[in-house]
């Protein structure tokens, strides 16, 4: 697919509790491409606690979650971290995950003392975030699930 230059994204908003279940939806429309089905419990978990070191970011498009991600700070508030971000299959390519992205990177901005950010994703997506300047730490074969490898990347300032 490819941009839709038309289509602005949508602007992000905190998640709530009511969004748990269009979440869990969009993880599951990524599995197995993305995700590793025993992923999902952990991804679950997640959703259930309060974020009191982070923030929990959605996507709408027509009043449906299409989109969502996170961003945390480390204890020592040096290292921030993207964490879960997915957007809906049907609307990979038109711009939301980079809207998703910039958003989260915009609410790292706002944390003094952040030196880095790090993330964790699959070979389908490490391209994605290189062009946000984030560099491959380490590859490991198979590390989500069999032909799903984690790539650990970081962006440092």
């Amino acid at each position: 697919m490819s941009e839709h230059p038309d289509r602005a994204a949508p602007s992000p908003r905190p998640y709530i509790r009511q969004d748990r279940d269009a979440c869990l939806a969009l993880f599951d429309g990524n599995v197995p491409r993305f995700f590793a089905l025993s992923e999902r419990a952990d991804f679950a978990r997640f959703l259930d606690r309060p974020s009191s070191d982070g923030t929990y970011l959605v996507l709408e498009r027509e009043g449906r979650v299409v989109a969502c991600g996170g961003f945390g700070v480390s204890a020592d508030g040096a290292t921030g971290e993207l964490c879960w971000g997915m957007v809906d299959r049907t609307y990979h390519g038109q711009g939301l995950g980079r809207a998703l992205t910039e958003a989260r990177l915009r609410v790292a901005a706002t944390k003094p003392g952040l030196r880095r950010i790090r993330l964790d994703t699959s070979q389908h997506t490490q391209g994605f975030y290189a062009r946000f300047g984030f560099r491959t730490l380490s590859v490991t074969p198979d590390g989500y699930g069999p032909g799903l490898d984690r790539w650990d990347m970081i962006l440092e300032f």
